[in-house]
């Protein structure tokens, strides 16, 4: 299958007909690859990095060195595929002008198609300063791991009616900062719907239910590659950990009994050895 590449301007478009697409993460060559082969628009090269690829318990430790090195092999990998590129906690909330020198970094050094970047009304200013410089700004709002821990943990965001205008709020303000498009994480269904309808920018929610304008997902969580933990907004859409685990007892099992190679897996050319014993 081949696909056209979305542009930012797809994304209005998108919006403005109705059509829906989807958006999941990717943190290397190969999962960037087999993405770009499927029929899935957008990767995020997303600071959760730090807890499936580099085995942290939160997002905070992620550096722009770690983002840069894993964003590289996403743009190589999925050359059809919208990619954004996550600015690390740290890299952009002293100032606008720490935010657009890094922004500026990430963005010469990986050519991704845009920085995602955490935060409302509080940020806006700074969001805003970055997309004047020239680059293009996704916002993300709701649950952000970055300041996971003054939200109070991993919890559902904008239960109330007061949280769910401070979300709104935070939306209206990023969109007329200059935000192409937001992510919303972790809030009821009809939050998701209030904001899909009065935002123009489309509204990528994870976790944010059915009416948003686009689904987002960790590709690691949707396919079922972690062990006990899930979500309670993933729906696992394969189960690779437990095809893997039985791959490797498989290989472990017959490289034991001998098995494995078998002799369609050797090179079976004789070689006069005589002298060598």
């Amino acid at each position: 299958m081949s696909k056209k590449k979305m542009t930012i301007l797809d994304f209005q478009k998108y919006k403005d007909e109705g059509k829906k697409f989807t958006y999941v993460t990717a943190y290397d060559y190969t999962m960037a690859s087999i993405v770009n082969d499927s029929e899935t628009e957008v990767i995020l090269v997303g600071d959760s990095l730090g807890m499936t690829m580099l085995g942290y318990t939160s997002t905070v430790p992620v550096t722009m060195e770690d983002m840069i090195h894993h964003i590289r092999p996403v743009v190589k990998g999925a050359p059809n595929t919208f990619i954004v590129g996550d600015m690390p906690f740290g890299s952009y909330n002293e100032s606008p002008q720490q935010a657009i020198a890094n922004v500026n970094r990430l963005m010469k050094a990986t050519m991704c198609d845009c920085v995602k970047m955490e935060g409302g009304v509080e940020m806006a200013e700074t969001i805003g300063a970055v997309v004047t410089s020239g680059t293009p700004v996704m916002a993300h709002i709701g649950l952000t791991p970055q300041t996971v821990t003054s939200l109070g943990g991993f919890r559902v965001q904008g239960g109330t009616p007061e949280s769910a205008k401070k979300l709104l709020d935070d939306a209206l303000t990023l969109q007329d900062a200059g935000v192409f498009s937001i992510v919303l994480e972790c809030v009821p269904n009809n939050v998701g719907k209030l904001l899909r309808d009065k935002c123009k920018v489309p509204i990528l929610g994870i976790g944010a239910g059915p009416h948003v304008d686009c689904q987002v997902l960790v590709l690691q969580d949707m396919l079922g590659m972690y062990g006990d933990f899930k979500p309670k907004f993933v729906k696992q859409f394969a189960q690779l950990r437990r095809d893997m685990v039985q791959a490797l007892n498989q290989f472990h099992s017959e490289s034991l009994d001998g098995s494995f190679p078998s002799e369609e897996y050797c090179f079976n050319k004789e070689v006069v050895l005589d002298k060598l014993y």
